[in-house]
């Protein structure tokens, strides 16, 4: 049986074209400046981006958090951030621990968005007793949901008028772009710096970018080299990097059209509540009947070879990548119309018994 694995984009394999490029690489020692390869992505990502420079790092993670330690100069800074946003729950408090910023957690909405009037409430007055409001930090997608434009330059706009600097989390802003009909450079327009992946759908190895004017980027790579993500030979993987940014961008609309059938499919399947407005760009979230176990359910889509990611609160997350095609994402509907036939049959078993 053909594993399915839908746990995440972030689990594609480099593209032929991807390996060739790593195999051929011209490298030198990316600390020192010389690799050419890592040399023509920052600049690639950088115009792409409409920003005037780029620096390449090991991870979106490290990207965000090199954006709060260069945005955010004075230890006790304050950076605003939605409650559910990526830098809050999924890099480990290192805004805190390592970059010594406080973060002003702003309730995130169902849309991702943040409600400009608790942004506006949540900024500090200058006062001794209070940190800094120093960064506005915005998500784009949000669990696979684009924020709009409108939206963006309305938030930007706020921040703006009360001094603060802008950083967009843009993991996947080539899918927020694909799903808005617009470029990565008009969402990025507003921001002053942003960060987005080359590892998730555009299917590179690793790696992400972060993106400034030149100044911010010279300040930003001195910091890289405090946090250990000083590299060498790089190009090896920045070539791959390439690639995706002019090669990978386009096919994106494919996953998002998956992702839609994927949804349709799981919408026919009785005990799945499948956020089916949700579904805007790559990922597919639903959940179970409370009658079904989550950990046995997905303990059992992995025996009947379908991986999927534990969101918790109850959630499942399925997500169309790079590998997945149309056929792949029916098959997994089947499958998971499997399980919880399975599931539900043995239950009603052990009931009569």
């Amino acid at each position: 049986m053909r594993i399915i694995d839908l746990r995440s984009d972030t689990v594609t394999k480099p593209t032929p074209a991807m390996r060739e490029a790593m195999f051929k690489a011209e490298v030198g020692d990316d600390v020192y400046g010389d690799d050419p390869t890592v040399n023509k992505l920052e600049e690639l990502a950088a115009k792409m981006l409409g920003k005037e420079a780029a620096l390449f790092v090991c991870s979106g993670t490290m990207g965000n958090l090199l954006a709060l330690l260069t945005h955010c100069t004075a230890r006790g800074d304050e950076a605003i951030v939605g409650s559910e946003s990526h830098i809050v729950i999924h890099e480990q408090g290192g805004a805190a621990a390592l970059a010594g910023v406080a973060l002003r957690m702003v309730k995130t909405q169902h849309d991702g968005t943040m409600l400009l009037e608790d942004i506006e409430e949540s900024i500090n007055p200058d006062d001794i007793h209070f940190t800094r409001s120093k960064l506005l930090c915005l998500e784009n997608t949000w669990h696979g949901v684009p924020l709009s434009l409108e939206y963006m330059k309305d938030a930007c706009a706020l921040g703006r008028k009360h001094g603060l600097l802008l950083h967009l989390d843009g993991a996947r802003i080539f899918n927020a772009a694909t799903a808005l009909g617009v470029t990565a450079k008009e969402v990025a327009a507003p921001f002053d710096t942003v960060q987005f992946c080359f590892s998730k759908g555009l299917s590179a190895p690793m790696g992400s970018a972060l993106c400034g004017s030149r100044q911010f980027i010279e300040r930003a790579r001195r910091l890289r080299k405090m946090v250990g993500g000083g590299m060498r030979q790089v190009g090896i993987v920045a070539a791959a990097a390439i690639v995706g940014l002019e090669q990978m961008v386009e096919r994106l609309a494919e996953d998002h059209a998956n992702a839609k059938i994927l949804c349709d499919e799981l919408c026919k399947i009785d005990g799945l509540k499948v956020n089916k407005e949700g579904v805007r760009t790559n990922m597919v979230f639903f959940k179970i009947s409370q009658q079904i176990s989550q950990e046995e359910f997905l303990n059992r889509l992995q025996d009947n070879g379908l991986l999927a990611c534990d969101e918790g609160r109850g959630g499942i997350r399925f997500v169309t990548h790079y590998g997945i095609d149309a056929d792949d994402v029916r098959e997994a509907a089947k499958r998971v119309a499997l399980t919880v036939k399975q599931i539900t049959e043995g239950t009603l078993a052990a009931t009569a018994r």
